[in-house]
């Protein structure tokens, strides 16, 4: 159905969201609301999950946040490819089958949704939203010229530990996926280290700067997508190699090509290809890319010739009424007429 090919939005409790990345996928947008956390109603949960949330029930709704931006995040940054981090509102599972594999879209589900959860809970701590954390006092180091240390820098260390102990809770098996989720996971939360930013404000009469104050931040969110997204591109294909320990047989990932640079922490990895997506595929997850809208000028992967997959593209005319002719009154309003404009809208065959 068309409607499975789009982007739903629908509401969900915050033990629906801490659920959902404890089953390494999540439900898209939603409203957090105010209700307490309650660990043991959240079906799905190991052990050392439990045991967290327990913990740190003052910081789970930041968890859960986390998920969603993150989540969000990967809908934008795909939105104009084939897979564009299509959910689905029928199932637990809601990107259904698609993160089965240990493709490049199962790395970069991890991997973002790992930095968002690491982002949240920083902001919430630098925020004051939270009394078990604060603003980060260790990291500061001699001021510069013209400035001096000041404001709330952020704790991306606690933040970043917080993501590693809950997501990867589920990652202790001795097989290659949960050495895969591992290593995505934390190249997303290192994304956040790789980062941060000096960011300053000027004290003084008439903002002349007399005193300049600084701290380290983190930076939009948007910067850590464009971020994973080129490490997504270049993410290193492995193989997996069985060894024998003394607790068993244990799964290990190399590089699958020799003459490549090996990949580093910061890096995403996978081992098995993605499915096409051209084409429905209820085995694989993919719903294909019928009826999607494409850019007829592109010659990239958002165009209709490789978006449409070679069958072709339909067009149609849409009327859409915007605002126009605006003229800025002082002082100090701006008024706007209402014109009707004319599109041609292209979508896949």
């Amino acid at each position: 159905m068309k409607t499975s090919r789009c982007i739903v939005d629908f509401h969900l409790t915050q033990q629906h969201w801490l659920l959902l990345w404890s089953l390494a996928v999540g439900h898209q947008y939603s409203s957090l609301g105010t209700q307490p956390i309650l660990c043991g109603s959240i079906p799905g949960l190991v052990p050392k999950q439990l045991r967290f949330c327990r913990n740190y029930v003052e910081i789970m709704p930041s968890v859960a946040e986390g998920v969603k931006i993150g989540i969000q995040e990967c809908q934008h940054q795909f939105r104009g490819r084939r897979w564009n981090c299509t959910t689905v509102n029928d199932n637990l599972a809601i990107f259904g089958p698609v993160l089965d594999k240990a493709t490049r879209e199962s790395a970069f589900v991890h991997a973002i949704a790992s930095a968002g959860v690491a982002f949240a809970v920083t902001r919430a701590c630098a925020e004051g939203s939270a009394t078990i954390c604060g603003c980060d006092t260790r990291h500061k180091g001699p001021p510069g010229e013209g400035w001096k240390w000041g404001g709330c820098s952020e704790d991306v260390e606690f933040g970043s530990m917080v993501s590693r102990e809950f997501a990867d809770a589920r990652e202790n098996r001795p097989d290659a996926r949960s050495a895969m989720n591992r290593q995505n996971n934390e190249a997303g939360r290192m994304s956040l280290n790789d980062n941060m930013f000096l960011k300053c404000k000027c004290h003084g009469l008439s903002g002349s700067c007399e005193v300049k104050t600084c701290w380290w931040s983190q930076p939009d969110f948007r910067v850590i997508g464009d971020y994973m997204k080129d490490k997504y591109d270049s993410a290193s294909e492995m193989v997996v190699e069985k060894h024998k320990e003394s607790r068993g047989w244990v799964e290990t990932l190399r590089p699958k090509y020799n003459y490549f640079k090996p990949p580093t922490e910061r890096d995403l990895v996978y081992y098995e290809s993605s499915p096409n997506f051209c084409d429905p595929n209820p085995e694989t997850g993919s719903f294909g890319t019928r009826d999607r809208i494409c850019n007829l000028t592109s010659h990239g992967i958002d165009g209709c010739d490789l978006l449409c997959c070679g069958r072709g593209h339909n067009t149609r005319t849409e009327k859409r009424k915007e605002k126009c002719h605006c003229i800025f009154h002082w002082c100090c309003y701006v008024s706007c007429q209402e014109c009707v404009r004319v599109y041609d809208v292209h979508t896949c065959k």
